[in-house]
């Protein structure tokens, strides 16, 4: 399926070469690129049903480089589209014909981790995943983790405020970005919060989280970073239908019972996920509930009964709880086959360790 695209700025096809050239005198050796066959991989992020080559890629290294390329731009008249990996699938990096596409890739150092405050301060290109492995050592890691944390970025997380499995616990992006340094199309360098919890005045940052790069271009992220969890248990319930699964889940926030992450399979999902991963899903069930429970390991255990009970109540099947201890690798294949069901991204293990499972 293509989709038909906006109509490009004919005036502004005509001065190509000439906007080609300065760009070039901004980010000289290979950051500009222009060549038909060497645009393609830019031409689309995930969402491949819109597909569109850009005029010109420009991959800056410095804050300096990108306030420069977004004023000569905003003088010209010209369109620019933010880029972080291209792994989104809302369409949000997708580039114009007339336009700049302006590529954050080598943003990609941790400019300081400062464990004492909990944060971490990167640039925009780095993956998502990498700043937990960097921070793993002392016992921390990112909450966020979108499906596509090994490749995806941070400043790609922010343009689309991304979550995933266990943001219904600590919450999307947008509840784990401190600060930041954006630059406008003016070329204007602001900065936006920082270490501190809550900064004065407007909730600046809750605009940038989500804004898909329309209003600035981020350079750096101070991100939160937490300790990770004494005990994390992943428990699989099965259940006779669908239906009897989604009350269980109403039950279990209604309980007051927030759990790391929860998600629900069914029963085709089950079967290919299981024919792939061989993470140990039942297959006698019609719908799969798969509850992570973290936290000190008595209250885990505690929790483990409470939801028991609850699923009991919602006529579930074979209720099963992974141990603490070594069994990391199986927590870490039964999240990462619920994952096949809305992704072609597999496994990731955020935290490893003998305490988690």
């Amino acid at each position: 399926m293509s989709v038909r695209m906006p109509e490009p700025d004919g005036a502004v096809l005509e001065r190509r070469e000439r906007i080609v050239a300065a760009l070039r005198t901004i980010v000289p050796g290979e950051g500009v690129i222009a060549a038909e066959r060497e645009l393609r991989p830019y031409e689309s992020d995930g969402l491949t049903a819109y597909r569109q080559l850009p005029m010109v890629v420009v991959l800056p290294e410095t804050t300096e480089q990108v306030a420069e390329i977004l004023r000569y731009c905003h003088g010209e008249g010209i369109k620019v589209v933010p880029r972080g990996a291209g792994t989104s699938l809302s369409g949000g990096a997708l580039p114009l014909a007339d336009g700049v596409l302006l590529g954050m890739a080598k943003f990609s150092r941790i400019r300081e981790i400062d464990f004492e405050n909990r944060v971490a301060v990167v640039e925009p290109g780095v993956t998502n995943l990498a700043v937990s492995n960097a921070v793993a050592g002392a016992g921390f890691y990112y909450a966020p983790d979108p499906s596509s944390q090994i490749a995806c970025t941070i400043g790609g997380n922010v343009a689309e405020n991304s979550g995933g499995v266990h943001c219904l616990k600590y919450g999307m992006t947008t509840n784990n970005v401190l600060g930041c340094e954006i630059v406008l199309i003016t070329g204007e360098v602001l900065r936006l919060g920082g270490k501190h919890l809550d900064a004065a005045g407007y909730d600046l940052l809750g605009i940038i989280n989500g804004s898909e790069g329309l209003l600035g271009v981020v350079t750096e992220v101070t991100v939160r970073i937490l300790k990770k969890p004494e005990t994390a248990r992943a428990m699989l319930i099965g259940f006779p239908t669908s239906e009897d699964a989604g009350e269980c889940v109403s039950r279990i926030i209604g309980a007051g019972i927030i759990p790391g992450g929860m998600e629900i399979m069914d029963g085709p999902a089950i079967a290919a996920a299981e024919e792939f991963v061989h993470a140990g899903y039942p297959l006698t069930v019609d719908a799969l509930l798969i509850v992570e429970l973290d936290g000190p390991a008595a209250e885990v255990d505690h929790l483990i009964e409470r939801v028991n009970a609850i699923a009991r109540e919602c006529r579930a099947t074979k209720p099963s709880a992974c141990a603490s201890g070594p069994a990391g690798r199986r927590r870490s294949a039964q999240w990462a086959g619920s994952r096949l069901t809305t992704t072609a991204w597999m496994a990731r293990s955020r935290a490893s360790g003998s305490a988690r499972c």
